[in-house]
Order: C-alpha cells, then sequence, then structure tokens
C-alpha cells in the first residue's frame, strides 16, 4: 500500500466518521470537516488513485485547457472532456435564446427521472454540437467567465494590464529560487460575484525549492472528497511535475491544504466502495523530454504508465 494514496483514504474514513453534516449551495447535503493536510511524495510515484480509475487524460486536458488561459468549453469538448459542460449548459437553458423542454434543476431531475434524463441527454448533446460548430454560440455560451486560466495566465489589474501569474512564477523559480513569493491565485475578489460559472474551489498555489527538487502547497477552499479532490491531486502534481521539468529541477513533494474538505450526501456509498479495495501501485509519469516550455505541451505529449486501479466509480455531480 502506498503512503500516497493512503493520506487520501484516511481523509475519506475521517470525514464519514467525523464529518458535521452540513447544507450546501446544490441542495445535496454534505458530511464536511474543516482543515485538513495531505501530503504526496512525488519521487514514489504519480498519485493517480487505484482504488478507483480516475481519467487521467481528462486530467490533463483540462489542466492544459488551464495553461493556455483558456476559458471556452470548445477546447475540452474537441478532445472529449465534458467535466465543465453543466455550468455553461445552464447559462444556455436560462438564456432567451432557448426554446427547448424545461431544463430547470436539471442537475437532480436527471438522476432521479430516467424519462427526464433521456431529455437532458438530447439537449446536452444539441448543446455540445453547437459549441463545436457555431462560432457566434461558442462565444456567447462556451465561456466560463474570469475562471482559472483567465486569472492565471491574463489577471486584469484596475490599470487595465494584464498579469501572467503562472509565466510570472516559472522566471521567479528559474532566477531566485529561494524566494518565498512563488504564488499563483485563482481567488479574485472583484470577479468572483459576477464573473466566473464557478468560483474557484482550488483557489491558491505556492511553489518551493530545496534540494534541486520542486514541490507545491495548494490550498483548496472547497473539496468534493469523491468526485474533484482526486483530479486535483493529480492535476497539481502533473502541474508540478510539468515545471520542475522547464526549469531542471526534480520533483519533491505535492502538499494538498483543504477548507471545507466534503463528502456529498449522495456519495457515502460510493466511499464505502472505494474504501474496501486494496491499493495498488501508483503508475509512472511520462512527458515528452522534446518539449522544454510548459506552454508548449500537447496531451500527446503527457502519458502515464503502469497504471492498473480497479475500476471507475459512478457518482453524481452536484451543480
Amino acid at each position: 500500500m502506498t503512503k500516497n494514496e493512503q493520506a487520501y483514504l484516511d481523509l475519506c474514513k475521517h470525514v464519514m466518521q467525523t464529518g458535521a453534516e452540513k447544507h450546501d449551495r446544490t441542495g445535496t447535503g454534505t458530511y464536511s470537516v474543516f482543515g485538513h493536510q495531505m501530503r504526496f511524495n512525488l519521487e514514489e510515484g504519480f498519485p493517480l488513485m487505484t482504488t478507483k480509475r480516475v481519467p487521467f487524460k481528462l486530467i490533463a486536458s483540462e489542466l492544459l485547457w488551464f495553461l493556455k488561459g483558456d476559458t471556452n468549453i470548445r477546447y475540452l469538448l474537441q478532445h472529449n472532456n465534458n467535466i465543465w459542460n453543466e455550468w455553461a449548459f445552464q447559462r444556455w437553458v436560462e438564456s432567451e435564446e432557448y426554446v427547448g423542454p424545461d431544463m430547470t434543476d436539471f442537475g437532480r431531475r436527471s438522476q432521479q427521472d430516467q424519462e427526464f434524463k433521456a431529455v437532458y441527454d438530447e439537449q446536452m448533446m444539441i448543446f455540445k454540437q453547437k459549441i463545436l460548430e457555431d462560432d457566434r454560440f461558442a462565444d456567447e455560451f462556451g465561456d466560463l467567465g474570469a475562471v482559472y486560466g483567465k486569472q492565471w495566465r491574463h489577471w486584469q489589474t484596475s490599470r487595465g494590464d494584464t498579469i501572467d501569474q503562472l509565466k510570472n512564477v516559472i522566471e521567479s523559480i528559474k532566477h531566485n529560487p529561494d524566494s518565498r513569493r512563488h504564488i499563483v491565485t485563482a481567488w479574485n475578489p472583484e470577479d468572483v460575484p459576477s464573473n466566473m460559472a464557478l468560483p474557484p474551489c482550488h483557489a491558491l498555489f505556492q511553489f518551493y525549492v530545496a534540494d534541486g527538487k520542486l514541490s507545491c502547497q495548494l490550498y483548496q477552499r472547497s473539496g468534493d472528497i469523491f468526485l474533484g479532490v482526486p483530479f486535483n491531486i493529480a492535476s497539481y502534481a502533473l502541474l508540478t511535475h510539468l515545471i520542475a521539468h522547464e526549469c531542471g529541477l526534480g520533483v519533491g513533494e505535492f502538499i494538498h491544504t483543504l477548507g471545507d474538505a466534503h463528502i456529498y450526501s449522495n456519495h457515502t456509498k460510493q466511499i464505502k466502495e472505494q474504501l474496501s479495495r486494496e491499493p495498488g501501485s501508483l503508475p509512472e509519469l511520462l512527458l515528452n523530454q522534446e518539449k522544454k516550455s510548459v506552454f508548449d505541451f500537447d496531451l500527446e505529449d503527457i502519458k502515464v504508465e503502469g497504471y492498473d486501479p480497479h475500476p471507475s466509480i459512478k457518482a453524481p455531480v452536484a451543480v
């Protein structure tokens, strides 16, 4: 059993045993703890969960989307990545342009009513095709506002300038590795209330260089433990590897600090199933060594080898 995966499984057990019952924005309800930290030694293997299959290509394509500074789901759909669809879809079905069946409260209704789910799936398919084929429609309904990519690469200042936080922090790591200011933040108080489809959950991250190795600590204000957190662990581990690669460093630790760490009430059965499984060996991350810059990587340049997990476990997304 790897220490890396055990840190996540221990979090699951802790919340199941001690979590406070709380109401939440989605109306689903959660079991929650406040303040938890996990540490992953990236030299021991890439922290992609083995107690259930986690789709690495979705993680990699989402991270590349962030790195490009993109905020439109068209890029994701072009790579068969549907993890941000619901927020864009909601904007369309609530707009005056939408003339289809009533999609009110589509998230929960599609999970409870099979007849409605068929209608929902049909409308979602129409939406996705329009995003892929219609530039005007994609510009209007595919963009999620000032989400991660915008804040990482094009932070808007009060003077009307933009700051490329990620590029700046990479240069800082290269030229001033002992700095305590290797920080990127996605939490922009001006944009949070009105200009984001979803306020950033993984809000701020910081890099640290010691002994020729790059470590990263993430502060995540809100973590969906079953569906979201395994993605976040792998995504920031991948980001650390990519930046270490560009800066000529080895990898150290990924440290994951969570604010509100929660299990949705309709995910407890899935968590129990996952906890009943024995973890396996972690895979190895392979990067195209010919690519030198973080910003030059494409999906085919990033692979994992030796990934042999237990089967995936399905669970509903709270929107």
